[in-house]
């Protein structure tokens, strides 16, 4: 795995700078808000029709946005096109669109991104992806973006979605048929950083058929990467957790359904995922030199006898929804997982043991195998009891979710085997009462973790290890309102806990005296998360704009930290206190011109010594700087479009210790995308993803760790043409 320094979280930010960002995101509101005043109604179009309610389906059961208290941020397939045009990196487009994710990792491994300082749920098609057992940092890279149409980003624990989604919900839909009869779109992308092994192609197809009853969606694609290149025209060095430079990811999917009963209120529908990515092991990690300013680069050949790393994700689904049952609505889903995740070769200290080889000359490599599988399940019933206006939702959850780790060059137990089985029944309502929709929820979490005796490696002195079976109960109730104050306004307050568990296998492979049983290790409790928030949106003809004041605070939380000998992860249990407020904003200037704006400023604190008070500010690895994005979408012909898009990172300079200080270097990049309809001929677009080549060292490699002295991709443009018939 990635192994960072050691981080603290907080802020310190001038305030001209903060300044700024707040009224580049107000302009916004500010020309929407004058607009507004010559429309008679928020959810009208300026030609009188009803703007589309949109709906998401992150809450489980589908709801109309403006009910939900809280920040939702919902990104579109035209925003997820957009993004695509200049890379297929998978969490660029959250860390462009929404406010509280971090920065972007540009690697296979997602270490370091979060949802307001707190790990998110990350679901595809309602399956959680990873395993809070042993968080691989791998839960990112699960399928082909081009396959996605549409992400929900639900702000803040959620009680009805349960383990994992103490920082938000991050859910990916697949793309589903809209017209009747076949239709097929093939993708080709040729990507290039102007280097003779800096070429990227990929070729994909999508299949849509939809009929009155049936309706299938298959989807293949295949992406070739090669080496990427920072603004100085240096090899980037490769990930210690597992790079996207030089890989090949190849992705299968199939999704059928069927409607029936007497007015096809009824549907079945299966579907399956396979996803790999894979190092192709043509290079290998040159260490940069900080003082130098130097930073990590890569060079020929790969590591000679090892393995490539990997992210080989599976799943299968089987869901069956009855829309008029009872009166209300139920859905049934169950599904199945499985995950490998390999990471890159290390000589390290841990990865030591005389018995094989001399010390010091062992290499080894590190993998991770998770499985899950369970069953989700949903009824909502509206005007209950004959009440108009209150809606009643709720469920249980079957849970079993399995995860270890081992040293896969030489067969050696690393985090024994660990099993997690959960029971969760939740229930939510909501109830309208005019312009006011309040809503509340409650689930028990009940759930039991059984590990197996073990014994630890060499490094841990070979200690044996009882294992025994912990128990994990805990309620988490909501609360929320919305109040739709007119003219387009709306106000909302909430509150909530969430549950998830530590990165269980970290505090397992790392003990090292004998005796220990599992049963008495305290970091292994349960994190919960309590969340308030409030906030506004307006929405109308021209445009929208929010805002939203959070507060998240567990007295038991979890960061991590450096072992000064191996380097490796030591997972550190504390309180943690978060919080943080946001922005957004979309003015549609005219029919053809639409400006969008975002910002976020988020910190964080935890004590310096047990006990003490929470003084100690965390730092990049959990809390991401402040952050401005803008973009500019001109339309200046019927067939085609062009956009500028922008975000920055802010500097900061943050007290992480006693006598530590963190200082990171803010910075700001560009993109461009074009695209031009040729009708029956397809569409062709260009993107620039870091249009003027701007040299920077990514946030969290700033920070001393393991092997990260990381630079940031430099100018890579691709073309992209597609063709649907």
């Amino acid at each position: 795995m990635t192994r960072q320094a050691p981080a603290g979280q907080g802020h310190t930010t001038r305030f001209p700078r903060r300044a700024i960002a707040l009224a580049a995101v107000a302009a916004l509101a500010a020309a929407g808000a004058q607009a507004q005043q010559a429309a008679t109604d928020a959810d009208t179009n300026a030609d009188g029709s009803e703007l589309q309610r949109v709906i998401v389906t992150g809450t489980r059961v589908p709801k109309a946005v403006d009910k939900i208290p809280g920040a939702v941020t919902l990104i579109t397939k035209e925003e997820i096109a957009h993004t695509l045009n200049m890379t297929d990196d998978m969490t660029a487009v959250l860390s462009r669109t929404v406010p509280g994710y971090a920065e972007s990792s540009q690697a296979m491994s997602n270490t370091g991104e979060n949802l307001r300082g707190r790990i998110a749920l990350r679901l595809f098609d309602g399956v959680p992806q990873g395993s809070p057992l042993r968080e691989g940092t791998r839960n990112a890279s699960f399928t082909d973006m081009g396959l996605v149409g549409r992400i929900e980003v639900i702000n803040g624990p959620s009680a009805s979605e349960g383990i994992g989604a103490a920082g938000g919900i991050i859910n990916y839909l697949s793309k589903t048929p809209t017209k009747m009869g076949s239709e097929v779109t093939l993708t080709a992308r040729y990507s290039t950083g102007f280097e003779d092994d800096s070429a990227a192609w990929k070729l994909g197809a999508n299949y849509a058929f939809k009929a009155d009853d049936w309706d299938f969606m298959g989807a293949v694609s295949r992406i070739d990467r090669g080496m990427t290149y920072d603004g100085h025209g240096r090899r980037i060095g490769l990930n210690t957790s597992g790079s996207v430079a030089d890989s090949t990811a190849n992705n299968v999917y199939a999704k059928a359904g069927y409607n029936f009963g007497a007015n096809r209120e009824q549907r079945i529908q299966a579907s399956f995922s396979k996803f790999k990515i894979e190092g192709k092991g043509n290079y290998h990690l040159v260490d940069g030199d900080r003082t130098a300013g130097s930073t990590n680069t890569s060079e020929r050949p790969g590591l000679f006898g090892t393995l490539s790393e990997i992210n080989d994700f599976s799943q299968s689904t089987l869901s069956y929804k009855h829309n008029d049952l009872w009166g209300g609505s139920l859905s049934l889903d169950a599904y199945y997982a499985d995950q490998k995740m390999r990471y890159p070769a290390e000589n390290g200290a841990d990865r030591q043991d005389p018995l094989i080889a001399p010390l010091g000359t062992l290499v080894d490599q590190s993998e991770v195998r998770t499985r899950k599988y369970g069953l989700r399940n949903a009824y909502s019933h509206g005007d209950v009891f004959g009440v108009e206006g209150l809606e009643v939702r709720g469920g249980v959850d079957l849970t079993h979710d399995t995860a270890r780790q081992w040293l896969a060059l030489t067969d050696r137990l690393w985090v024994p085997p660990m099993n997690y089985s959960s029971v969760a029944p939740w229930f939510q309502a909501s109830y309208d009462i005019g312009p006011v929709t309040i809503s509340g929820g409650f689930r028990r979490e009940d759930g039991e973790l059984e590990v197996a005796d073990y014994k630890t490696t060499y490094f841990r002195n070979r200690v044996d290890v009882k294992g025994g079976t912990l128990n994990y109960k805990a309620n988490l109730p909501n609360i929320g309102a919305v109040w739709k104050i007119g003219n387009g306004w709306s106000a909302f307050v909430s509150s909530g806990k969430g549950f998830t568990l530590p990165n269980v296998g970290i505090p397992l492979r790392n003990i090292s005296y004998p005796g220990q049983s599992v049963a008495g290790i305290l970091d292994l409790q349960a994190v919960i998360v309590k969340n308030n928030e409030i906030g506004f949106n307006w929405r109308g003809a021209m445009g929208s704009f929010g805002g939203s004041y959070y507060k998240s605070k567990s007295d038991f939380g979890q960061s991590l930290s450096i072992d000064p000998v191996t380097n490796d992860f030591l997972l550190s249990r504390q309180p943690v206190n978060i919080s943080g407020y946001e922005l957004t904003g979309e003015l549609r200037a005219t029919r053809d011109l639409k400006f969008t704006a975002l910002y976020s400023h988020t910190s964080g604190k935890t004590w310096f010594t047990s006990g003490g008070p929470l003084t100690k500010q965390m730092g990049v690895l959990d809390i991401n700087p402040d952050k401005l994005g803008a973009s500019a979408t001109w339309r200046f012909l019927p067939q085609a479009d062009v956009t500028l898009g922008a975000t920055k990172l802010s500097s900061r300079d943050l007290n992480v210790g006693t006598s530590a200080e963190e200082h990171t270097k803010g910075y700001t990049l560009f993109d461009f995308s074009a695209n031009w309809d040729w009708g029956h001929g397809g569409k062709s677009s260009l993107g620039i993803e870091n249009l003027t080549n701007k040299f920077y060292v990514l946030s969290w490699s700033q920070v001393v760790g393991f092997r990260n002295y990381t630079s940031g991709r430099g100018r890579v443009v691709s073309l992209t043409h597609t063709v649907t018939f």
